[in-house]
This record gives structure tokens, sequence and C-alpha cells, in this order.
């Protein structure tokens, strides 16, 4: 998918500060089949200034942490990235065969689809939901 100007400048992209983005980089395209779109590094050579990547038909950018100009690392505990998938057995298992811990597994909930959720090798919250099917 390819984005112009107008659509990044539209809608709520989610930015991570991780410890490790280029690591993070090539989990995502394993355990979730993430295409990087841009990356720059940061002149040190070992850290990325900025990561663009889609997601499942969506944008996720990152970086690393800078803790020299300002931008410290902190775990993730209060936002979860949230995956809507058509086949939840095969995303789910993608991204634990790569190394993502289970926090709960897939099941069918109240609301009638069936969701589960994950954490990332970066500490990063993930869930999926996959919508309940038409009877």
């Amino acid at each position: 998918m390819a984005y112009d100007q107008a659509t990044l400048e539209k809608g709520v992209i989610p930015y991570l500060t991780l410890d490790g983005a280029s690591d993070a980089s090539a989990f995502y395209q394993k355990a979730f089949g993430a295409k990087e779109i841009t990356r720059t590094p940061m002149q040190d050579g070992k850290r990325l200034m900025h990561c663009r990547m889609e997601i499942n038909s969506g944008l996720l950018m990152m970086t690393d942490a800078m803790p020299e100009r300002d931008l410290g690392w902190q775990p993730s505990h209060s936002y979860t990235m949230q995956l809507i998938v058509d086949d939840i057995d095969a995303w789910f298992k993608r991204a634990v065969d790569a190394g993502a811990t289970v926090v709960n597994p897939v099941e069918k909930m109240f609301w009638g689809d069936r969701w589960g959720s994950l954490k990332d090798p970066f500490g990063v919250q993930w869930a999926m939901n996959e919508n309940a099917k038409p009877a």
C-alpha cells in the first residue's frame, strides 16, 4: 500500500519509542507480516531515528529511545496495539512462534468476537480481534 502526504495527515498513527527499534522492526515483520516502508538510522549506526511500517494495512512508526534528547524509554503498560484480523488463529500462532508471550488466549468474548492478547519482546501489549462471522 502506498501512502501519500494526504494519507499521513489524517487519522492517528501510533508512534512507539523502543529500546531496540531495529530489532522490533525485524520482529514485527516476522510476527505480524509487517512491511518496513522507511528506515532512518541515527548517526551512531546502532539506533533508528525513525522507522515507518505497514501492519495489516495500518501504519506504525517507531524510534529508538534517545535519552540524550530527553526521549527516554519506559516500559509499556497503559496502551494496547489492537489488530483486527480475518484469521485470528493464524495471526496469533505466527506471533507466538516469533516470540510473543500470550497474555490472554484467543477465545470467544461476550461481545461475540474472538479476541486474545500478547506481549512482544519489547514490552508492547498487542491484542487481536476477529469479528464474529454472520450466522
